[in-house]
């Protein structure tokens, strides 16, 4: 499913007006009846209030007022604005909301709202209708207020288009936001709605077609999207009938060091779980004996580093023979020696055409030298950090990355010339051509130690089957955070394990 900007909104429903030729008025229409006709279907009450503000927003909560009554709700509307504030295609609707006998309240200032609010106080259905994707600064004064309200009233909130309050891009509260139920959106979910926090103002989502062509979004070249279930049948499909170890890919995964031999075993363990014919983890000698046998199936092989030494690299650089796809990271030394070793890994990486994804603190040594990861080739590599990983490689804060997640994605991925896996709740894909994807599957138990491990082994036996850095991914984050969710079902989400992710991958990418 695609997913909008503001501005590509905005874009989208201008042409639908002046270049398809439906007017703005039946567009906003068509908005108010989705509205209602959600509504309907939750059965949650007949007495209904509307918010409605000034703009386009107030006038689809005019028109969703007037299809309710139609219906035999009980339907009250707080005009939140002056009326002379109410022009255009809002106006019009207003105008037939009123002649059709909705009951209009004052509330156009803070004695007038509470008045009216105190009137209305025991509606089953709160209608959030105040503002729409427009918004881009704190909301203050007696709209403020009529958000405050909107949260403090019993009945069930629905937002309209998206919750009062919320930066339509970023996905963060303006200040004061409602904190809705559910959010009726037009045409397409918008960016804020389904990144982190926003997803948790907006409530379950519901998306109406309002007459805007699909075709519109594809020629502007709207490059968001919200993935699902589909990924993983249009990625994978069956396994060949004829496929065996050597055709499925054969991960090097460099990992591990003294006290962090878990995070090698499972980067290697989940590389196997998500359908690697082969996978070789690689560590310090001193760490490869605490992996011999722990997973049968996992090859082993060892390097000289305790201390570092300039045999490392001659010990790893055979290894890359007949490899498809390298992940390096988890655990791996600290030592400022490590960087050198992970720089002839780039550069070799680079000119044998094997995929990479680097995480943890490969990426760490990043990005105190950004310089060593080359210019990768098209399509060639990914990165996995978190928040505070993705701050250091941007030389930002990382309550900068998390002011605007999309766009510290993209600003990442286009600096490194790669895919980047920003995670945390909803991660996000995002690619140097502008391309970003978010992922719904996850949940708060995948925030324990271990679980980026295993979506470094993840990604990394899609690249070793042969899949691109976007495609690998993509479904790596989905199927990674669908895992979790699967365990999460079978053990609850309070103490799930990265072992417990692991042994999911394979039913989550089967799509079962």
């Amino acid at each position: 499913m695609l997913i909008v900007t503001a501005a590509e909104m905005r874009a989208l429903d201008r042409e639908t007006i002046d270049v398809v030729g439906v007017p703005g008025v039946v567009l906003m229409d068509a908005a108010g009846r989705g509205v209602a006709d959600v509504i309907a279907r939750l059965g949650a009450g007949d007495a209904v209030v509307v918010f409605a503000g000034a703009g386009n927003n107030g006038g689809d909560g005019y028109v969703a007022a007037r299809y309710l009554r139609n219906r035999g709700f009980g339907v009250d509307v707080i005009r939140c604005a002056p009326l002379d504030k109410i022009r255009g295609d809002a106006r019009v609707h207003y105008d037939a909301c009123a002649r059709s006998g909705v009951p209009i309240h004052d509330g156009h200032d803070a004695a007038s709202l509470a008045r009216a609010v105190s009137d209305l106080a025991r509606a089953e259905i709160v209608v959030d209708a105040l503002f729409g994707t427009g918004l881009d600064r704190p909301v203050e004064g007696h709209l403020a207020g009529a958000i405050e309200h909107v949260n403090a009233l019993d009945g069930l909130k629905v937002a309209v288009d998206l919750p009062s309050g919320l930066d339509s891009d970023r996905g963060v509260p303006l200040g004061v936001c409602v904190r809705a139920d559910h959010t009726v959106t037009f045409a397409y979910p918008k960016r804020g709605l389904v990144v982190a926090p926003g997803f948790t103002y907006a409530g379950e989502v519901h998306v109406v077609d309002i007459g805007i062509p699909r075709q519109l979004a594809w020629d502007r070249g709207v490059r968001g999207e919200l993935l699902d279930g589909a990924l993983v049948r249009d990625q994978l499909g069956p396994l060949d009938p004829l496929a065996h170890k050597g055709t499925r890919g054969h991960l090097l995964v460099i990992a591990g060091s003294t006290g962090k031999s878990g995070a090698a075993l499972l980067a290697g363990h989940a590389a196997l779980r998500s359908g690697a014919g082969l996978v070789t983890v690689c560590s310090p000698e001193a760490t490869r004996a605490a992996l011999d046998g722990r997973v049968p199936e996992l090859m082993t092989a060892g390097y000289h580093w305790d201390p570092p030494t300039a045999d490392a690299w001659r010990a790893i650089e055979p290894l890359l023979d007949g490899k498809r796809a390298v992940a390096c990271g988890p655990g791996v030394p600290t030592d400022g020696e490590f960087r050198e070793l992970l720089a002839h890994l780039c550069r070799s990486v680079h000119d044998r055409a094997i995929a990479l994804v680097l995480d943890a603190d490969a990426l760490n040594h990043l990005a105190r030298d950004p310089p060593l990861l080359g210019r990768p080739r098209e399509d060639g590599v990914v990165l996995t950090p978190h928040p505070g990983e993705a701050a250091r490689l941007l030389a930002c804060s990382t309550a900068d990355v998390q002011s605007d997640r999309p766009k510290a994605a993209l600003a990442l991925a286009q600096k490194i010339g790669g895919v980047v896996a920003l995670k945390g709740a909803r991660t996000i894909v995002a690619a140097p051509d502008g391309r970003l994807a978010v992922s719904p599957t996850g949940n708060p138990g995948l925030g324990s130690g271990g679980t980026g491990d295993v979506l470094t082994g993840c990604i990394g036996a899609l690249l070793a089957q042969g899949l691109g850095a976007w495609s690998a991914a993509t479904l790596g984050v989905y199927a990674h955070g669908d895992a979790g969710d699967r365990a999460a079902r079978a053990r609850g989400v309070r103490g799930i394990t990265a072992g417990d992710v692991v042994d999911e991958l394979p039913r989550a990418l089967a799509g079962q």
